[in-house]
């Protein structure tokens, strides 16, 4: 949103700072419409800007349901990308990057998946399917 508010109304524009808090207390209470509306209100000079406008929009458009962060939240679900990223973090990284180890894809790919497998709980499903499949 702060590109679209760049575009609309310049870097340092004045007017930038209090649309792009609007949009962005819209977009936290899951207002997605509210928000594509208010980019469609906008008519940058540039019309390089204005295709660039229309193209976030429908980024919008496409992605709303992914967006209902209001939503989100009252059911217990994070919205943020923290979480995932400190686990990817602790499950990945911790085996992947200890001192002298080198992977192929391939091979990071196995042992991210026996990593899923073991913190999930599915450690032994998993060999039994390999097992008789």
């Amino acid at each position: 949103m702060a590109k679209v508010a760049n575009l609309a109304y310049g870097v340092q524009a004045a007017k930038s700072q209090p649309w792009l808090s609007a949009r962005r207390q819209e977009l936290d209470e899951g207002k997605v419409e509210a928000v594509i509306a208010a980019m469609g209100r906008l008519r940058p000079q540039d019309g390089g800007a204005q295709e660039e406008v229309h193209t976030e929009m429908e980024y919008f458009r496409v992605n709303a349901e992914r967006m209902r962060y209001a939503k989100f939240r009252r059911q217990g679900l994070f919205v943020g990308s923290g979480v995932v990223e400190a686990g990817c973090k602790i499950i990945f990284g911790q085996r992947l990057k200890l001192s002298g180890m080198h992977w192929t894809i391939r091979g990071a790919n196995a042992i991210i998946a026996l990593r899923c497998c073991q913190l999930s709980g599915r450690w032994e499903a998993f060999w039994e399917s390999r097992a008789t499949g």
